[in-house]
C-alpha cells in the first residue's frame, strides 16, 4: 500500500543528525517511503541549531543536502490565512497551540492543514489541534 506524502515536524526531522537518536529510529517506519514536506519554519530551526552548535562545512553540506531532498513549504497568502485561522480556531477551543510562544509550531502545523496532509511529530502541542492529523509514535 502506498503511503502519502507528510510534513515532518522538526523534532523527529532533526533526530536524524543525531547519531545512534533513539527518537529517528523510531519515527523512521513513519516516514520510509514518503515524500518528506518541511515548513520554511523547519527549515530555519534546523539552520539555527546547525550554526549554533558551530557544524562544521561537511554537516552543514549533509544538512543542505537532506533539506534538498525534502519539498519545502515557503510562506504566502494561503498559508498566512491557514495560519491565522488555525490560531483562531485553537483560541477558541482553547487549545495552547495558539499561545504566542507556540508561533513557530503554528507555521509547522499550518503547512500540513494547507496541504491537507499529516503531521509527524513527537511534540504534544499539536494534539488535538483543531483541523490537524497527527502521526505520532506511542
Amino acid at each position: 500500500m502506498e503511503r502519502g506524502p507528510v510534513v515532518v515536524d522538526t523534532d523527529v526531522y532533526s533526530a536524524r543528525f543525531v547519531p545512534g537518536s533513539a527518537l529517528a529510529l523510531r519515527y523512521e517506519p513513519l516516514l520510509v517511503g514518503r515524500l518528506e514536506v518541511l515548513s520554511f519554519q523547519t527549515v530555519a530551526e534546523l539552520r539555527y541549531g546547525a550554526l549554533l552548535r558551530g557544524w562544521g562545512i561537511a554537516r552543514l553540506r549533509h544538512l543542505d543536502a537532506a533539506i534538498a531532498n525534502a519539498e519545502v513549504v515557503q510562506t504566502g497568502p494561503d498559508l498566512i490565512r491557514v495560519y491565522a485561522e488555525l490560531r483562531v480556531a485553537c483560541e477558541r477551543v482553547g487549545h495552547a497551540l495558539c499561545q504566542r510562544e507556540h508561533d513557530a509550531d503554528r507555521w509547522v502545523a499550518a503547512t500540513a492543514v494547507r496541504l491537507g496532509i499529516s503531521l509527524v511529530s513527537n511534540d504534544r502541542i499539536f494534539e488535538g489541534a483543531p483541523g490537524l492529523v497527527l502521526e505520532a509514535v506511542s
